[in-house]
């Protein structure tokens, strides 16, 4: 067989097809019908298969002539998803995006972001890592993800950092917790006879030294989804990020307690982006630097971060 098929063979192929008839893809493609028909004929010759039945007023699609349209619009698919990557690359657009996120972003917040993300980027791969404290930025420092969201005292020496989102930090426990009873500022002496779970780094060479503890009595966990399953076993008191506990609030799950230590907007934590100096930024990365602190914000309600008393390391510790 003829190694002669072109494209333009199979676009008037599917033109006719939609069309309903050789003039109508005519019209379409700005062609007389006999040059469609000269084409239709010659794709036949070249392919060795009958595709259309002539012996109607209207010719119609042959049972090989089925098989063959999935076929046609599956290369021309393909040739148009080509050359959308290869525009994209011209015009500076990235071929992949890999982001480090600390867990304690909205996960609503970043599904929607990737979500959009597919819409508005489907060349585009996108990689997602998500860690806790400074693993964040030691995955940026190593050439795994091109930019990551850290909290405030996360290491962060070789990156260039940027205020990004903020995110509340408070204090709860589960309701037949001993201190779900205390009314107003809780003692720093009496929050000490209570385990504090407290959130810790896995295995990282850089620890991020413990903030926030008020208690001797410490269960340590690598995950805010085992810090909230034990806090709503009711095996301790901790910090949690606002929007993760919100919901458990509102149904009464867990109550907000008022440690005396700590102002009540004491952890209102700045999460900044890093990333090394000479990244490039493509249309893609600047796009996730402007569309995911709108969504961290819409969910946390917080925009930037006022001015605080003194810089503290992270919250998570309590």
């Amino acid at each position: 067989m003829p190694d002669a098929i072109t494209l333009d063979q199979l676009r008037t192929f599917i033109a006719v097809v939609d069309e309903g008839s050789f003039s109508a893809a005519g019209r379409r493609l700005r062609r007389v019908q006999s040059a469609v028909s000269h084409a239709m004929a010659n794709l036949e010759a070249q392919l060795g298969v009958r595709i259309w039945d002539r012996s109607t007023k209207i010719p119609t699609l042959t049972p090989g002539g089925k098989v063959l349209l999935a076929s046609a619009r599956r290369i021309c698919a393909d040739v148009d998803a080509l050359q959308g990557v290869a525009g994209g690359l011209v015009g500076g657009l990235e071929a992949s995006v890999s982001l480090a996120l600390d867990a304690i972003l909205p996960v609503r917040a970043v599904v929607d972001m990737c979500r959009e993300f597919a819409r508005e980027f489907p060349t585009v791969e996108l990689r997602l890592h998500t860690e806790t404290l400074s693993s964040v930025s030691a995955l940026v420092l190593d050439g795994t993800c091109q930019i990551g969201v850290i909290g405030p005292a996360a290491h962060a020496q070789g990156l260039e950092r940027e205020h990004f989102a903020s995110v509340q930090l408070i204090p709860v426990v589960a309701k037949e917790h001993p201190l779900a009873a205390r009314a107003g500022r809780i003692p720093t002496q009496v929050l000490a006879e209570h385990v504090n779970v407290v959130l810790s780094e896995r295995g990282s060479e850089r620890q991020t030294p413990d903030q926030g503890v008020l208690s001797p009595r410490t269960w340590r966990v690598a995950d805010l989804g085992t810090k909230h399953a034990l806090l709503l076993g009711g095996l301790g008191w901790g910090n949690m990020p606002e929007h993760m506990v919100r919901e458990d609030i509102a149904r009464g799950r867990l109550v907000r307690i008022r440690p005396a230590a700590w102002r009540d907007d004491e952890w209102n934590l700045s999460l900044s982006v890093v990333h090394r100096p000479a990244l490039s930024k493509g249309p893609a990365t600047r796009w996730i630097l402007r569309r995911l602190p709108e969504l961290c914000v819409r969910e946390t309600g917080l925009g930037a971060p006022g001015r605080r008393r003194r810089r503290r390391g992270d919250a998570r510790g309590g």
